[in-house]
């Protein structure tokens, strides 16, 4: 069994300076790759993790250390440290929050928002107080764009990592408060039955465009009620189902020494089984979702072809 990648150490200049370094042995280091810079006055004694989530980690990690007043870890870097996925969100900052009485603050590598938090948001993770999934994710359904903050939420439902009615009940708490509107718009737009980002994307661009599916993760079932298939979105006034379809989604369906032609062959035999139930079958893929307009056209196109069959 192959072990799992050492986790780097983060050396902050001003320790090693007391540990007997110079800044001329810290800059041969990181010539040498002994040490690889984080951020101005930290390193990590290896490469920097490729994922952006671990090198965010590692960042939190470093600026919490130069804090000189209390505070807790928020927003996108509270989501990080919880391991709750994110898409299309800036990690460049570390996102701290204060009680009020601060004064909101923005440099390089940190954000800090004055607000009140109860001690009931908050958790600890490795010794850092960090904000609960509930209090972040309403925090960033506050701050980031709409469908960024639709993925994260609809990620955290379909972990189980917090309940709808929770979050439903909590919006009471920051009626009136900044982005608080914002906030209602995306739980409302939340959902915990989508898969994958591409699901979530999808689907704000289906709501935005009015063409909101009637159910998601449906089941084509034949005459004797045998399951022919699940798929991500029906709209069953016109047996009509669509699919996103991602190299993600095809990496799950491979089975035991298969190829990914292997899978695509087994995705058409069965899109071939839905048809022959009489659904017509909408597909698009990642490039399509950055055109929302021609997606749109797309399955509305689809969506009225299949209701004149049905006629």
């Amino acid at each position: 069994m192959s072990e799992l990648p050492a986790v780097p150490s983060v050396v902050l200049r001003r320790e090693a300076l007391a540990e007997g370094w110079d800044d001329d042995e810290l800059a041969r280091a990181v010539r040498s790759g002994e040490l690889t810079r984080l951020r101005r006055g930290a390193y990590v004694d290896a490469v920097l993790p490729a994922e952006p989530a671990a090198r965010h980690a590692l960042l939190v990690e470093a600026t919490l250390a130069g804090l000189r007043r209390p505070c807790v870890v928020s927003h996108q870097s509270a989501a990080v440290l919880l391991g709750l996925p994110l898409w299309d969100v800036p990690l460049d900052r570390v996102h701290v929050t204060r009680s009020p009485g601060a004064w909101s603050d923005r440099s390089r590598v940190l954000r800090c928002h004055v607000a009140r938090i109860r001690d009931d948001e908050v958790v600890d993770v490795a010794g850092v107080p960090v904000t609960g999934p509930v209090r972040t994710m309403l925090d960033l359904a506050r701050s980031l764009p709409h469908e960024a903050a639709v993925v994260a939420l609809d990620a955290a439902l379909h972990q189980g990592r917090l309940s709808h009615d929770t979050l439903r009940a909590r919006l009471c708490d920051i009626v009136g408060s900044p982005g608080s509107r914002s906030a209602a718009r995306v739980v409302a737009a939340a959902d915990g039955r989508s898969e994958s980002v591409g699901e979530s994307r999808s689907r704000v661009i289906l709501q935005r465009w009015q063409l909101v599916p009637s159910a998601l993760q449906f089941e084509v079932r034949s005459g004797n009620g045998a399951l022919v298939a699940r798929t991500d979105f029906a709209w069953e006034d016109a047996r009509l189902v669509g699919e996103f379809d991602g190299r993600v989604k095809y990496g799950r369906l491979l089975g035991v020494g298969q190829e990914p032609g292997d899978a695509v062959f087994a995705e058409k035999r069965r899109e071939d089984a839905v048809r022959d139930e009489r659904w017509d079958v909408v597909r698009w893929v990642w490039a399509e979702l950055a055109a929302p307009h021609r997606l749109a056209a797309k399955v509305r196109r689809a969506h009225e072809r299949a209701s004149r069959r049905l006629t």
